[in-house]
């Protein structure tokens, strides 16, 4: 049975990337080729991004149901949109508004364009103010 999402070689290449080696540098280290490197790492990416989305659904499960951000909304009328919706809850958010449109492009950045949302985005808060998006 598996304990980890990531395999070892996995957790390898991904420190030796972190550490600024290309990919053929890391081939040459662990005698595999490139093309192998770029499977694995790409894999590895993967099972990080979905741990990262089934995160972010366990903590809407969490939380309250805040506002839907529809496709084509300004990035900065969204901020506007999450502090009114917070405000009528009674519950302040804990980001300032730099910090909270960084959150939001950061939890799924396909989902933006620039400054507009390209796909509608539900928000959910938590009482300690955090915030999740589906």
């Amino acid at each position: 049975m598996k304990n980890n999402l990531l395999t070892e070689r996995q957790k390898e290449i991904l420190r030796y990337r972190k550490e600024g080696l290309t990919q053929q540098q890391v081939a040459e280290i662990i005698h595999t080729s490139k093309a192998n490197v770029c499977t694995i790492e790409k894999a590895a990416l993967g099972n990080i991004r979905r741990a990262k989305e089934t995160l972010e659904f366990i903590h809407t499960l969490n939380s309250t149901h805040l506002c839907t951000l529809n496709a084509g909304t300004d990035l900065l009328d969204a901020a506007e949109i999450i502090y009114a919706g917070a405000e009528t809850l009674g519950i302040k958010v804990r980001y300032d508004t730099i910090a909270l449109l960084n959150h939001i492009r950061e939890s799924n950045p396909t989902r933006f364009r620039a400054r507009h949302i390209r796909e509608d985005v539900k928000v959910y808060i938590n009482n300690d103010g955090d915030l999740y998006f589906d």
